[in-house]
């Protein structure tokens, strides 16, 4: 995977209290490395929002697609399914909704 050089800042970042952070997310029955992601804010990871996942390629930009026209991600090693697409309504924003027994995240070093 390609080098991360900095993270987004905008209007959700600094409504979460400006803290971020980078997390590489593993499958939990394999241990494949399924996404990583920009996390805002406290608390558990609930939620991906389509607009914070910045790898894999195939995952990034699909903020900008018709949320039926969005797969859920599965790994591509084992096959499972990690997460369902849907439009989150308190904010408006497209997401997929993780069960917190899908994945396992670790916290991913900037310059790494």
């Amino acid at each position: 995977m390609a080098k991360i050089n900095a993270l987004k800042r905008d209007k959700y970042k600094s409504a979460r209290g400006g803290h971020s952070r980078l997390l590489d997310l593993h499958c939990r029955k394999c241990n494949n490395v399924i996404a990583v992601y920009q996390k805002d804010g406290p608390g558990n990871l609930r939620r991906l929002y389509m607009d914070r996942i910045l790898e894999p390629e195939k995952l990034v930009g699909l903020q900008n697609k018709n949320i039926k026209d969005v797969s859920p991600i599965k790994c591509d090693k084992c096959g499972s399914v990690v997460g369902m697409p849907y439009i989150y309504k308190k904010e408006k924003r497209k997401a997929f909704r993780v069960s917190h027994d899908t994945i396992v995240r670790r916290i991913k070093k900037l310059n790494s």
